[in-house]
């Protein structure tokens, strides 16, 4: 069993960014008498109530068989009750796991996890889809050590595994669990997501804040999923604070010992958000565009350099278009942007002006040279989207989208512009296919 608290204490203390804080591992570590914690894709924490073990999600279901084999090891106890923070696939999916290792738990989530898992199951192509290009291409980029097909679902013939079990004891606003010696203050808040609880238990002064901590940039962003709330997540961080929790227990990423290091983390998380939050609203009560929002500094010097708020999975660039989506709706302000011709049309009238395809994609590579890899990729689309299939546009339009993965930051940015290469490569002949 891994020490996790004094490793998350000196990460923090020191300000390590050497050291990896998102591992799966699927061990579990005991980080209090009775309280363990399983790291997976998504983690579970495990309390032992003396009447039943209490597991706050189960992780996916590519991780949930190893994530019962951890918990079992650790405490022949069954599961009596598991709690979903968030109805998210990596929590829940794993939930059939513990129903076949210790009979079904009766599982408690809030409300609306119910219409998010009705959802998941109308739109399951679609999310796979997304998920495929979210983290394709992407395996060791946040130094998982799992193939990140368990992060995709790729394994399973629907979104969300059949066996996913649906909750049984549904939460609004707040409600609390008496089990065995054991009292578990449930607690609703948006933020990543509208389903979201977190829970505080008074008596061992410990919070589950399942993903309104990551370890990364907060994921108020994420391009291809539903509106995030980040200005109600910082309210919720504060929330925490005030609790005056001596441990803090993510589903992402190391639990946090110490009132004052936990409180120092959230506030910081917390800032960054409201900080967000209150320059993209102020540019936008000016009458700024999305186009002059987007390209400006939003926060602090130094605030992405805390290893709790790297941008490797998500990013500030993203999380302002969010705050932009739930304050102002989706049309950017660009006029021509409103009902936009067709990508093709428009692309081969800008071919025809700049003297042809050729001429594109050397303008990109000047682009590439003076290390414009965003005004390159625009180049190269309009020379793909006005070539058609083209074999040897597209080599080029797949260079230089790997080039720009590899610059970026973010798991999400690495995925779609993997993506886009491999679009690319897809109509490449054979030999030239990457591999």
């Amino acid at each position: 069993m891994a020490d996790l608290l004094d490793l998350s204490s000196e990460i923090i203390d020191e300000q390590r960014l050497d050291v990896p804080v998102n591992r799966v591992t699927n061990e579990l570590s005991e980080v209090a008498n009775g309280l363990a914690v399983v790291e997976s894709f998504s983690h579970s924490v495990v309390v032992d109530t003396g009447e039943g073990l209490v597991a706050f999600d189960s992780s996916g279901g590519a991780t949930g068989a190893a994530v019962v084999e951890a918990i079992r090891g650790w405490n022949p106890t069954p599961v009596r009750h598991l709690v979903y923070t968030h109805g998210h696939a990596d929590h829940v999916g794993g939930s059939g796991h513990f129903a076949a290792a210790f009979g079904r738990p009766e599982v408690t989530g809030h409300r609306r996890v119910l219409d998010r898992l009705d959802r998941y199951a109308v739109t399951s192509d679609w999310n796979r889809l997304i998920n495929a290009r979210q983290f394709g291409g992407t395996r060791g980029d946040l130094g998982f050590g799992l193939d990140n097909g368990a992060a995709r679902g790729s394994d399973f013939n629907t979104f969300l595994p059949a066996e996913t079990l649906r909750p049984d004891r549904i939460v609004d606003d707040y409600e609390t669990l008496t089990i065995g010696d054991t009292v578990i203050e449930l607690r609703h808040a948006r933020g990543e997501t509208d389903d979201h609880l977190w829970a505080w238990l008074p008596d061992r002064r410990a919070i589950m804040s399942g993903d309104f901590l990551i370890w990364n940039f907060p994921n108020a962003g994420n391009p291809q999923k539903v509106q995030r709330y980040p200005d109600e997540w910082a309210v919720a961080l504060r929330e925490m604070i005030a609790m005056g929790p001596e441990l803090l227990l993510p589903a992402h990423g190391l639990p946090i010992a110490g009132s004052e290091r936990i409180a120092r983390v959230l506030d910081e998380v917390a800032t960054a958000l409201e900080d967000l939050v209150e320059s993209v609203v102020s540019m936008m009560n000016t009458g700024a565009t999305l186009d002059e929002v987007i390209h400006t500094e939003h926060l602090p010097e130094g605030t992405l350099a805390r290893p709790y708020l790297r941008p490797l999975y998500d990013e500030p660039e993203f999380v302002v278009r969010n705050i932009w989506r739930l304050y102002g709706g989706w049309w950017d302000g660009a006029a021509s942007r409103l009902k936009p011709a067709p990508d093709r049309q428009l692309a081969e009238v800008v071919a025809e002006l700049a003297g042809g395809v050729d001429a594109l994609i050397a303008r990109a590579h000047i682009a590439v040279d003076q290390g414009d890899l965003r005004l390159a990729c625009h180049l190269v689309d309009f020379a793909a989207w006005s070539a058609g299939d083209d074999p040897d546009v597209h080599r080029e339009r797949a260079a230089v989208y790997r080039l720009r993965r590899s610059a970026e930051s973010s798991l999400m940015a690495k995925g779609i512009y993997a993506a886009a290469a491999r679009e690319s490569e897809a109509l490449l002949p054979d030999g030239d296919r990457r591999r």
